[in-house]
């Protein structure tokens, strides 16, 4: 069904040649470390991807180069390892006993009290260490924003990610990436890795086809993608899943290509590929993008895990349904003839089942739709027995159009959205508003558009009195709930003011906040 399989994990772990035959699905990076090979260097803080206690860094090929991310181990199921290099806090010191620069710049610069998350704290500076040779402090900033620090404060820390880098600092890594990239290369198959556990199985393709093979087979599957959320159904909700189907080793999921007038967006994309993508359509995005939780989230959530687990204050579906994005679905073909046997024994067939799709030839059948029409209802898609997400297309700003996203949380760094406002309106050559596209995310059960707000937009001057007329039309489009985040009155004043805002950055450079200076920036070149 899936091609070529193969029952042995392998991936390395610093230079050691791991294999492992057996492997529950959901068995996290961290516990392996911790409770199978005594490595109690990363500890466990949050166990949901926040503190940045258990950061490891892992190495993969990525279009044949050797790529290091920082990772939260607590919540990274170990098989997802399969062909990539694993570096802990352990790794770092070499075998004099030699402090990593890293190291010795914590010690430095008083960046360590009580321990419990430096060493987290180091993996991350060690994984900017690996991928930037000057980055500047707001760029250490940001690569440190998925770490808590509950003693020292971030100012010696900070300053020692500027302190690693002092003239002659060396490590042993940096000279042996070529090395590790052969081996990793080595591991590479085109096979689909097939292990099974005492708790349940699990799958990881190497290929779209073998993908919609095993979809077929497997229709109650989890598709894990960088689980920064199934891996919370695991270490908080303690829900065990069987079978595991795994989307990281397909590269043609994670490629982007530029359609001239759009972006095709492999479903695997990383949040940090996605944002470099999404940032050259406009600085609004790119800012949206900084926010989402730490580097550690960024280097593995991907654009098809964030659409597809269908919440509803997820971040990027509001700005990609305002940019009128749609989605390519595909499955196997074998669902279609499955589907056409059951209809002439009569069997009952979901509604729409058996629409005509696309099909390239590859053994797939593909279709689209809107993005905004593949929310149905609170964490329920327009999603086929068999299909998952395949690509995004984002269309690009048309020319002379006017964007803007907010992401309001009740921190900066690492929250979740209590309301998320994404607004593009294209205005007309009498000056008036042809065209308005708000959406929302945190209003409703589904990231969901604003059509009265729209309605009273269209055809009116933008100016106060257009975003006085769509704020009122706003109740008729949300019944927001209160809950832990935020009230029903304070979304729907917030996404009123949202509104406000934009018109506020469009029309008064004077009073433009530092994204709308951006946007100016980069008009005038």
């Amino acid at each position: 069904m899936a091609g070529r399989m193969r029952d042995v994990l392998r991936f390395l772990l610093d230079d050691e040649l791991i294999e492992i035959a057996s492997c529950d699905p959901t068995l996290t990076v961290l516990d392996w470390l911790r409770l199978e090979r005594r490595m109690t260097g990363s500890k466990e803080g949050c166990a949901e991807g926040d503190c940045g206690a258990c950061t490891v860094v892992v190495g993969r090929l990525d279009r044949g180069r050797l790529r290091y991310e920082a990772i939260n181990a607590c919540i990274r199921f170990l098989p997802t390892l399969d062909g990539c290099q694993l570096l802990t806090v352990e790794h770092l010191k070499g075998s004099d006993g030699a402090l990593h620069p890293v190291q010795q710049a914590l010690v430095d610069c008083h960046g360590s009290q009580c321990g419990f998350c430096t060493p987290g704290i180091a993996m991350s500076l060690f994984a900017l260490w690996l991928n930037e040779p000057a980055p500047s402090v707001a760029r250490i900033e940001d690569a440190l924003a998925g770490n808590l620090c509950r003693c020292t404060g971030y100012e010696p820390i900070v300053a020692a990610g500027r302190r690693m880098y002092r003239p002659q600092a060396t490590d042993r890594f940096t000279g042996r990436r070529k090395a590790v990239a052969e081996r990793l290369r080595s591991l590479a198959g085109g096979e689909t890795l097939s292990l099974a556990g005492p708790a349940g199985r699990f799958f990881a393709p190497a290929t779209v086809e073998a993908l919609a093979d095993l979809m077929l087979a497997h229709p109650n599957a989890t598709l894990v993608a960088g689980a920064t959320d199934v891996g919370l159904w695991v270490t908080k909700g303690m829900r065990r899943l069987d079978p595991v189907i795994h989307l990281g080793r397909i590269e043609a999921l994670r490629e982007i290509e530029n359609g001239g007038d759009h972006l095709r967006i492999g479903a695997m994309a990383t949040h940090v590929d996605v944002r470099t993508a999404l940032a050259a359509l406009s600085p609004q995005l790119d800012e949206m993008m900084r926010r989402f939780g730490g580097e550690q989230v960024r280097n593995v959530g991907t654009i098809g895990g964030n659409i597809a687990n269908g919440s509803p204050i997820g971040d990027l579906p509001p700005a990609l349904i305002a940019l009128g994005a749609r989605l390519v679905l595909a499955r196997s073909r074998h669902c279609e003839e499955r589907s056409d046997d059951a209809t002439q024994r009569g069997e009952p067939v979901a509604p729409g089942l058996l629409r005509s799709a696309r099909n390239n030839g590859d053994g797939l059948s593909r279709r689209s739709l809107s993005l905004e029409a593949f929310f149905l209802d609170y964490r329920k898609q327009d999603r086929r027995e068999g299909e998952f997400v395949e690509a995004v297309i984002v269309p690009k700003l048309p020319d002379g159009a006017l964007f803007h996203v907010s992401k309001i949380s009740k921190r900066f760094d690492e929250d979740i959205s209590a309301v998320c406002g994404a607004f593009l309106l294209r205005l007309g050559e009498d000056g008036r508003i042809a065209e308005a596209r708000l959406a929302y995310g945190g209003m409703a059960g589904i990231p969901k558009r604003a059509a009265a707000g729209e309605a009273a937009l269209v055809g009116r001057v933008w100016d106060e009195a257009a975003v006085a007329a769509a704020i009122a039309a706003l109740p008729g489009d949300f019944t927001p709930l209160s809950d832990m985040r935020a009230s029903a009155g304070y979304r729907l004043t917030v996404a009123g003011n949202l509104l406000r805002r934009f018109l506020i950055e469009t029309t008064q450079p004077q009073l433009a906040s530092r994204v709308a200076g951006l946007l100016a920036e980069a008009a005038h070149g």
